[in-house]
């Protein structure tokens, strides 16, 4: 029996069984961890385990019913009843998008790439071409040579133009590669090298700073507000309010 169990029993504490007990004589908790084990191990139903485990249930979905390790159900089942390591997979059910054929072929007539629709959608690109007649599909982007160079150019669906175009106008290259349906690398390719906004340009241009004057600053600092607490009113950060000021 374990110490809290003698204790409960004769009505004293712990320590008093602690105390009438010799050095030798106490165990270790190793040994009363595994003799616990072993108790609870004997209470358990064996009949009903070995024929829960014929039914098809894993040893560790048994110890999880029963409360104990799978190693200790594995002691109740004979080694003749043993299933080999091989798991059968049960199928899971798999959650499958509706594809809106008529939605899709209109928007692909419409203009829209095959790789916006199929990131809209959830799908590959694969899957969505798969939706598309074979008639309005359009072929994979042609590549045609530069005179002169004997280098291969990717023909997209927007043209030169259009990309700086739009570039200027604000858009990103990751959203024109979207609507291409190419990567933003291909589309930067087409931008000349004094047009290519730096890292700190695109971060301004995406994120746009609060108009927050110094003057604001001040009155709110006069206030008695903290920095942190004026960067979280204004949405800017601390160091940026430090700076203002």
């Amino acid at each position: 029996m374990p110490q809290q169990r003698v204790a409960a029993t004769l009505g004293i504490s712990v320590e008093a069984v602690v105390a009438r007990l010799e050095p030798s004589q106490r165990r270790s908790r190793q040994e009363a961890a595994r003799l616990a084990v072993e108790q609870q191990g004997d209470l358990l139903p064996q009949e009903e385990i070995v024929a829960r485990y014929v039914q098809g249930a894993t040893m560790t979905e048994l110890g999880k019913l029963y409360g104990v390790h799978p190693t200790t159900i594995r002691r109740r089942i004979p080694d003749d009843l043993i299933r080999g390591r091989s798991r059968i997979l049960k199928p899971r059910p798999r959650s499958r998008r509706v594809l809106v054929e008529e939605e899709i072929r209109r928007r692909y007539a419409a203009g829209e790439s095959a790789y916006a629709l199929a990131h809209e959608f959830g799908v590959s690109v694969h899957t969505l071409r798969a939706r598309i007649p074979a008639g309005e599909a359009s072929a994979p982007p042609s590549r045609s040579v530069q005179p002169g160079t004997g280098s291969v150019r990717m023909v997209l669906a927007l043209s030169d133009e259009e990309i700086l175009a739009r570039y200027r106008a604000g858009q990103s290259a990751t959203a024109i590669g979207r609507a291409a349906g190419v990567d933003c690398r291909t589309i930067l390719r087409r931008i000349p090298e004094h047009e290519r906004r730096s890292h700190l340009q695109a971060q301004r241009l995406n994120r746009p700073a609060p108009d927050v004057d110094a003057d604001t600053i001040r009155a709110l600092r006069a206030r008695g507000l903290t920095w942190e607490a004026i960067a979280a009113e204004t949405g800017l950060s601390a160091k940026t309010v430090r700076a203002r000021a």
